[in-house]
C-alpha cells in the first residue's frame, strides 16, 4: 500500500501542476483574462522566442555527452518510425473515409513533447531533465515534420511530398536552431556573459507557464461532442498504443531511470497543436485534428498518470 500510494504521489507531482495551469489557461479565457490577440501573441513568444532560449540556456550549461544522449535519440527515431509504419496499416483497414487517415496517422503519433512532454520531465526530474531530453525533442520533432507531411500528402492525393516544403519547416523551425545554436557551447563549455545569462533566464521561465496557459486557452472541448469513430480510435492509438509500444521497447532495450522517464513521459503526451495547423494548411479535415488534439490532450492527463504508477512501482523510471 505505502509503495502505491508513493507512486500515486509521484504521478500527481508530474501531472498535476500541467493540469492546473491548463485548467487556469481554460478558466483566464473564459472570464475574459485571456484575450484571443493575447493568446495568439503568447503562443507565437514561446515558440519563437521563450521556448528557443530555454532548450539554449539548458543544453549549453550541460555537458555534451549529457546533453547529446544518442542512445535514446537513437531508439526515440527507430520506435517512431515502427509506431508510425503500424498506424499507417490500422488507417489503411479501420479509418473511412480514405482521405482522413493521414489525419488519423499524425493525431495518433506526433506528440506535443515541446510543452507538455517538456513540463512532464522538468515536473519529474527538475531543470537536469531539459539537456537530456532537448536534443531528443529537437530530433524527434524534425522526424514528427517529415512523417507528417508524407501521411498527409499520401492521404489527400497531394502527390510526392514537398522535399522543399519539408527542408524549409526545418530549417526555419525556432525550437531546432536553439537546439543547434547551443550544441558548441556544450561540447566546447563557452561561457556567455552573466548579464546575457541573467535576461535568458528571465525569458526562459516564461517558456513553460505561458505555453501552458495558451494551450489551456486554445482547447475547445465543444467539439468533443463529435468525438466519434476516427477521433476515439486517434486519441486510444495515442495515448495507449504507442506509449505502450514504446515502453516495451525500452525495456527490452535496457532503458531505466531518467532515459525510460524521458522516453516515456515524450510518448504520453498528448497530440501536438502544430498537427491541426499542418492539417488545415494542407486542406485535411481540420475537425478531426482538432477534436483529437482536445481528447488527447484531456485523457493525456489520466493516461500519464497512470502510467507513471506502474513505472515507478516497477522501479523503471
Amino acid at each position: 500500500m505505502n509503495e502505491f500510494l508513493a507512486s500515486f504521489a509521484f504521478a500527481l507531482t508530474v501531472t498535476g501542476p500541467t493540469f492546473i495551469v491548463l485548467v487556469l489557461g481554460i478558466v483566464f479565457k473564459r472570464i475574459g483574462l485571456l484575450s484571443e490577440s493575447f493568446i495568439e501573441g503568447g503562443s507565437k513568444l514561446v515558440f519563437n522566442v521563450s521556448l528557443p532560449i530555454l532548450l539554449f540556456m539548458s543544453i549549453s550549461k550541460t555537458q555534451f555527452d549529457q546533453s547529446a544522449n544518442v542512445a535514446i535519440v537513437a531508439y526515440g527515431i527507430v520506435a517512431t518510425l515502427i509506431s508510425y509504419v503500424l498506424l499507417e496499416f490500422i488507417s489503411y483497414f479501420f479509418v473511412k473515409p480514405s482521405h482522413d487517415r493521414g489525419v488519423f496517422v499524425q493525431g495518433a503519433f506526433r506528440s506535443n513533447m515541446g510543452i507538455i512532454g517538456l513540463a512532464y520531465c522538468v515536473n519529474a526530474y527538475g531543470q537536469t531533465a531539459i539537456g537530456a531530453a532537448s536534443l531528443y525533442l529537437g530530433i524527434i520533432t524534425i522526424l514528427f515534420n517529415i512523417l507528417s507531411v508524407i501521411t498527409l500528402s499520401r492521404s489527400l492525393h497531394k502527390g510526392a511530398s514537398p522535399i522543399n516544403a519539408i527542408a524549409k519547416g526545418i530549417a526555419t523551425n525556432p525550437l531546432i536552431i536553439g537546439i543547434l545554436l547551443a550544441l558548441p557551447f556544450s561540447y566546447f563549455q563557452w561561457h556567455l556573459p552573466a548579464v546575457v545569462l541573467k535576461a535568458g533566464d528571465y525569458l526562459a521561465n516564461l517558456a513553460l507557464p505561458l505555453a501552458l496557459l495558451c494551450t489551456g486557452a486554445t482547447l475547445n472541448f465543444r467539439s468533443l461532442q463529435q468525438a466519434m469513430g476516427n477521433t476515439i480510435g486517434a486519441s486510444l492509438a495515442k495515448l495507449a498504443l504507442v506509449p505502450t509500444l514504446f515502453g516495451i521497447g525500452a525495456y527490452l532495450v535496457g532503458f531505466r531511470g531518467i532515459d525510460m522517464g524521458i522516453i516515456m513521459l515524450m510518448a504520453f503526451a498528448p497530440t501536438a497543436a502544430a498537427s491541426y495547423v499542418m492539417v488545415r494548411a494542407m486542406g485535411g479535415n481540420a475537425n478531426l485534428a482538432a477534436n483529437i488534439i482536445a481528447l488527447t490532450t484531456l485523457g493525456s492527463l489520466v493516461s500519464t498518470s497512470l502510467g507513471i504508477m506502474i513505472l515507478k512501482s516497477w522501479q523503471l523510471m
